[in-house]
């Protein structure tokens, strides 16, 4: 069992989270819903396969090569003790890293993506995740919160926004990124590495931003 409550928790970190997400709504079929007779544009199931994989490029270095190889760093420096970071003074400076990046990410797809008509969750994404961590800048301050548990918030609050603009991709994903949700805070739950009120205050903030800045963009 703790095993695979540790499996858990290094297949579905944080950083790996924006990426599942943009995977999911790019390779599970959707249809775009009408709007007063007009096609809403925001499905990213129809986007060209050479746009996908250009855009999974950008997200796995922003999101997951480069603060990974920053935290490596981190380490080798004395900044944090351990890439688990579990002491809530470790984690300032990671955070600080990881809102650098999603800004950074965010204004790179604005830039390079400025000619084209993209669906409005390519930019929502990496924002809401400057804003998650934005705000767990502050409140690391004084309370330490389950990031695991904020990233699959950030994952189910991203296919609520993302389910509520295209009929067709269903609840069944939203479901799933809930079930998965449960179970990633089980494991982190099981290893002792969080209190439940951490979990379930990461995994509110994850979800309620991410859902907030992705529907309302």
């Amino acid at each position: 069992m703790k095993l695979f409550a540790e499996i858990i928790s290094w297949v579905f970190m944080p950083l790996l989270t924006p990426v599942y997400a943009l995977l999911i709504v790019m390779y599970v079929p959707a249809v775009e819903q009408q709007f007063y007779g007009l096609e809403c544009q925001d499905c990213i199931y129809l986007l060209q396969v050479e746009v996908k994989k250009a855009l999974l490029y950008m997200f796995v270095i922003f999101c997951v090569v480069a603060p990974g190889f920053s935290f490596v760093l981190l380490k080798r420096n004395g900044v944090i003790i351990s890439l688990e970071m579990e002491t809530r003074q470790e984690r300032n400076v990671p955070i600080i890293i990881m809102f650098i990046y999603c800004i950074g990410l965010y204004f790179m797809l604005i830039y390079t993506a400025s000619a084209a008509s993209l669906p409005k969750f390519i930019y929502a994404l990496p924002l809401s995740g400057a804003a998650v961590t934005g705000f767990f800048v502050l409140l690391n301050q004084w309370k330490k919160v389950s990031i695991h548990a904020a990233g699959v918030g950030i994952l189910a609050g991203f296919i609520l926004a993302y389910t509520s603009v295209n009929m067709k991709f269903g609840v069944g994903m939203l479901i799933a990124a809930i079930l998965l949700s449960g179970v990633v805070m089980a494991a982190r739950s099981y290893l002792q590495k969080h209190t439940m009120q951490e979990l379930l205050v990461g995994w509110l903030t994850g979800f309620i931003i991410t859902f907030s800045v992705n529907y309302f963009y």
